[in-house]
């Protein structure tokens, strides 16, 4: 998906397209985006808003890393982990959330 004009206009970045992005799961084949992974399947984890590197298959619990499923680089990775887990965790302090499964 191409980032246009409009969409950075509302606020749109391409972080958020790639943390949108639907793919399939290596595992069981299965689609689901970086949020659903990080909101609902590491929700509870202890790593998952502390930098953790990988992302968790809602529907069979497999986990595989961010870089090479999502993003092409090491740093990208890093950079992708980091962007949600500050949305995760603005989501849980806006909404008094409890990080748990």
């Amino acid at each position: 998906m191409v980032l246009t004009p409009e969409m950075q206009q509302v606020g749109v970045t391409s972080q958020l397209l790639t943390a949108c992005h639907r793919f399939n799961c290596p595992q069981c084949g299965k689609e689901f985006s970086m949020f659903q992974s990080r909101a609902i399947a590491c929700r509870g984890c202890p790593s998952a808003n502390k930098d953790c590197k990988f992302v968790r298959c809602p529907h069979c619990d497999s986990h595989f890393p961010i870089d090479g499923t999502l993003v092409n680089s090491k740093e990208k990775g890093h950079f992708m982990s980091n962007y949600m887990n500050s949305i995760v965790n603005n989501y849980y302090n806006s909404f008094g959330k409890v990080e748990k499964r």
